[in-house]
């Protein structure tokens, strides 16, 4: 495709999506597509001969489309919100363009230092001190992997230069609170700590926060039993309830046990640009690590996740590599973020990041951020109303966690009534929340955060949850 070719069909794709963007509302959150629905609308063999590019538009409507959920819908309520804002959208494209190659620093010396400053912008704008420096990786499940990684090698003086985990006279563990995310046990088990060293803290209750008494018994159990504490990985904003771990006090006891402190902020770092949130996040400043994800609440593109480290030595130490192919005279004056992760070619994710926060603007961000928690407020106060209804967890942020509750239902049929309403409410097209399991009963989440929600779409979806409700009973 030349570049003429390109500007004509580039100007229609931008159509296109901005018209989606404007009709999404209308469509059903949830796709209803069944397996193998979108694969048997496609040509078994590729195309031989170019297409017309109204082709590639038309499909993008009749098979794209409806396979896809919704998540930039105002009635996307499940998971969490994974806003891709259209100003973000456009760095995204600029990046593409570009096509920038993130070998090293003199390959795209403004891909490099564009991720400097747009990390140290995110952590001016979140009261971080000037201690963290930042990269942006794909996802907080990379992060953690990294940061259980450079704990691994910190503990242990660099065992992975030399004869790895296999030569050490003790096994290291890892510690986290029962709630914690569900790549926390991937990456202990990925970076070689295996599932009998990775201890789940009990929360306490109703706060769902880790257990620091249980911590440090756990702590020094293992300590008697001959084991190394290697790292402890806090939450900042559970999945399931967005609980946050006592950060101050989880730093101070594994600082008495040398162990690594990482903070998985995933979805509620965005909150941190509110400085009326960040007594959530009291005692982060003690971690030796920390994640959070723009392309979540905030608004960015997604793979678009920051890690930030006091001291970015420590994962050097464990990720640098020097291919001769790869030398320049810079070297040893420049950051080199290649080392700093486990990828050696890079995209330009700053991009993403930088056009979110120039063409919104952090005022702008904070008061959507603040217009989803007053959402949620709201929302809670509807719920605890109503009869029949329950908040089965403190709300923290945006995600409020509810039951429905008849009389005389109990056991397995209010476990079964709870999923029924939730898969009707889903199947409405109305909106979208998801279930999950709170100490083996099963609650509905309604995470809210969609760039386009206002009031008028969660009161219209709690309508739907009364109405589906009800009719289940």
């Amino acid at each position: 495709m030349e570049p003429e070719e390109f500007r004509q069909a580039a100007h229609a794709l931008v159509d296109w999506v901005a018209d989606f963007r404007l009709r999404v509302g209308e469509l059903p959150v949830r796709s209803r597509v069944v397996p193998g629905e979108v694969a048997s609308a496609l040509p078994a063999a590729p195309p031989e001969a170019p297409e017309d590019f109204t082709a590639f538009l038309a499909d993008l409507d009749r098979v794209i489309v409806p396979g896809i959920t919704h998540v930039q819908h105002p009635g996307h309520f499940a998971w969490f919100p994974a806003n891709a804002s259209l100003a973000s959208v456009l760095g995204d494209i600029a990046a593409a363009g570009l096509g920038a190659l993130g070998l090293s620093w003199q390959s795209a010396p403004a891909l490099t230092e564009l991720e400097q400053v747009v990390c140290d912008w995110a952590r001016q704008l979140c009261g971080l001190s000037d201690r963290w420096q930042g990269t942006i990786t794909d996802g907080a499940s990379t992060a953690t992997l990294v940061a259980l990684l450079a704990a691994r090698e910190k503990v242990t003086g660099g065992s992975g230069r030399a004869g790895g985990l296999q030569a050490e006279d003790r096994p290291l563990t890892v510690y986290c609170s029962a709630d914690a995310h569900s790549s926390v046990p991937k990456a202990a088990l990925l970076a070689g700590y295996g599932s009998d060293n990775l201890r789940l803290v009990p929360v306490t209750r109703p706060g769902r926060a880790m257990d620091v008494q249980a911590l440090e018994a756990a702590l020094a159990a293992d300590v008697a039993g001959g084991r190394r504490p290697a790292a402890v990985v806090a939450t900042a904003g559970t999945t399931a309830t967005t609980a946050f771990d006592p950060l101050a006090e989880v730093c101070e006891v594994a600082s008495r046990y040398g162990a690594w402190v990482h903070v998985d902020a995933a979805m509620a770092g965005s909150a941190m640009l509110l400085p009326e949130q960040r007594p959530l996040f009291e005692g982060i400043e003690g971690a030796w690590s920390l994640c959070w994800n723009p392309h979540k609440w905030l608004g960015s593109v997604l793979e678009t996740s920051l890690f930030y480290v006091k001291h970015p030595e420590d994962l050097v130490n464990v990720m640098a590599t020097d291919p001769s192919y790869l030398r320049s005279a810079r070297d040893g004056s420049v950051v080199q973020y290649r080392d700093w992760g486990l990828p050696l070619g890079r995209r330009f994710r700053a991009l993403r990041l930088w056009g979110l926060l120039r063409l919104e603007g952090a005022e702008a961000i904070r008061a959507r951020l603040r217009r989803d928690l007053a959402n949620a407020r709201r929302l809670e106060g509807l719920v605890r109303e109503a009869a029949d209804w329950e908040v089965v967890a403190p709300v923290s942020l945006q995600t409020v966690c509810v039951r429905h509750v008849p009389a005389g239902l109990a056991g397995p049929a209010l476990e079964q009534h709870t999923q029924a309403w939730c898969e009707a409410v889903n199947l409405s097209g109305v909106g979208h929340v998801t279930a999950a399991l709170l100490d083996g009963s099963w609650m509905v989440r309604v995470s809210i955060g969609a760039e386009p929600t206002q009031w008028e779409h969660v009161e219209r979806l709690w309508r739907r949850m009364q109405e589906e409700a009800a009719r289940e009973a």
